[in-house]
């Protein structure tokens, strides 16, 4: 059998958008097709709600403060290897086709492929504007352009999809992986008939739409105070153009799960996105540094040989496990860099938890086609009975999945829960350790409801030396001049 894999991925897509999750008024047939030919995962979480640190999470394996990308527009630290390079360096034919967001350029790219993506089938959307006119760049940002009709091929999914249509017509009977990443259905939304009429009477419903933000962190207010309410005019439009372009990609992904089929049926076929959209849930619009489930949820969906079908596993997970599932599944050994841990087992019907929380980040937003929020430090933790957010700078928050889906009532202060509380925060501190996180601080662990702790200069007095590859020069220890040992370990 042919080691083959292919990997879809949108932008802006909540996991309440795809009808197979629940979303009664979505029209997404070919992902819920998929979904009732595969496996769907109930509860996974992006690593960071934010397009490129979701996107470096995804491809090098490794959580956005450990691979340099914690912020759009930065890009890998030198040395980080993505996918790519690690399933090309085993003989397998390697191409990315749509959004890629980690060469540290602009919002667009800067249209070069890098190394380890064959450059005949790489297409990011500075390529695209590429092949417009000024005015027609103008256009193609322009969200009110669905309304005048435009045609399909105007759009950057829809070049995005013929060229991996090619790919695989041409390169089906080798080993491959396969990228197909759309900017779609993110802002601004284009989408060609029938599609930009879709959704006239569609209306956002979500009992988190009355969320008040009492006892939450000052900072949604302030995010909340730039939005508009639910109830003011446009809100809804700007929804049924996000719900409209979405369909879009479902036709486009539809198109290429459907030549999956006819020409590469046993290769691997996975779907997801970088994180959801507030919707105005919370009062909060877009994505940021939050951890509901309208912003940091995500779908994720597998077909292929041995995938269950129409299986739904119910456990949290997070995105970071997903380069070592492909590239366990493409016949490739796990980089020891990797920071997550092969889903293959659910892939083939495990239904037992992983036992692995899902940890979110959040870092820096303001850059220049996002110039708001500024520095938001958090991290988190979520599993199957919590969610707990430590906010450096601001109100931490602790919910209780149960008893409160919506995320409405903050307990990060009620007695009854600080042993639970406390157990997930030291998770966290262990994490930021074992992950050599670079914003690591005493003030991670001095929380205000923390009252048994004191600050320390050393923080937790670990080392921050990154995992070495079998081959590759082991980093010297400060001290003694001789070769590191553990990559994680007291000084």
């Amino acid at each position: 059998m042919k080691r083959q894999c292919i990997l879809l991925m949108s932008d802006t897509t909540r996991w309440d958008m795809l009808g197979c999750y629940g979303g009664k008024e979505m029209l997404t047939p070919h992902l819920d097709a998929m979904a009732s030919r595969g496996l769907r995962f109930e509860r996974a979480y992006t690593a960071q709600p934010v397009c490129g640190p979701a996107r470096s999470c995804l491809f090098t394996g490794m959580f956005p403060h450990s691979n340099g990308s914690w912020a759009n527009c930065m890009p890998l630290s030198a040395g980080i290897k993505h996918l790519g390079q690690w399933a090309m360096e085993a003989g397998i034919h390697t191409a990315y086709i749509g959004k890629w967001h980690l060469d540290g350029g602009d919002y667009f790219g800067n249209g070069v492929c890098p190394e380890g993506w064959d450059p005949e089938y790489w297409y990011d959307m500075k390529n695209y504007l590429d092949e417009k006119s000024p005015e027609e760049r103008l256009r193609s940002r322009n969200a009110a352009l669905s309304d005048e009709g435009i045609k399909a091929d105007y759009t950057f999914g829809f070049g995005v999809t013929q060229r991996a249509l090619r790919f695989i017509r041409e390169h089906a009977q080798e080993d491959f992986l396969l990228v197909v990443s759309y900017d779609e259905p993110h802002g601004p939304s284009l989408c060609p008939p029938p599609f930009n009429t879709m959704y006239q009477d569609y209306r956002f419903e979500s009992e988190a739409l009355k969320d008040e933000l009492e006892n939450k962190p000052a900072y949604q207010s302030v995010w909340g105070n730039i939005s508009k309410g639910p109830d003011a005019p446009g809100v809804d439009e700007g929804n049924r153009r996000l719900m409209r372009c979405n369909s879009f990609m479902d036709d486009l992904a539809g198109q290429v799960l459907d030549a999956a089929k006819n020409h590469c049926p046993d290769a691997l076929r996975l779907y997801t996105s970088d994180h959801g959209d507030g919707m105005h849930a919370h009062k909060l619009t877009i994505k940021g540094p939050a951890i509901y489930d309208d912003i940091a949820r995500i779908p994720l969906i597998a077909e292929g040989p041995g995938v269950p079908k129409g299986a739904v596993y119910p456990h949290t997970l997070s995105h970071i496990d997903l380069p070592a599932t492909i590239l366990n599944h493409l016949g490739v050994p796990q980089p020891r860099c990797f920071q997550g841990e092969s889903l293959l087992p659910q892939l083939k019907g495990d239904q037992a938890p992983t036992g692995r929380a899902a940890f979110v980040e959040f870092n820096r937003y303001e850059v220049d086609h996002d110039g708001f929020g500024g520095f938001q430090p958090m991290r988190a933790i979520i599993t199957d009975e919590y969610k707990l957010a430590l906010h450096l700078c601001d109100t931490d928050e602790l919910y209780v999945r149960a008893e409160d889906p919506h995320d409405m009532n903050n307990r990060i202060n009620d007695p009854k829960l600080k042993d639970e509380r406390d157990r997930l925060h030291e998770q966290i501190l262990d994490w930021m350790n074992v992950t050599r996180d670079p914003f690591r601080g005493y003030q991670w662990r001095c929380r205000p409801w923390r009252t048994d702790c004191a600050p320390s200069w050393w923080v937790d007095g670990y080392t921050r030396q990154p995992e070495n590859e079998p081959g590759e020069p082991r980093q010297l220890d400060y001290n003694t001049g001789l070769p590191m040992v553990e990559s994680t370990r007291k000084k």
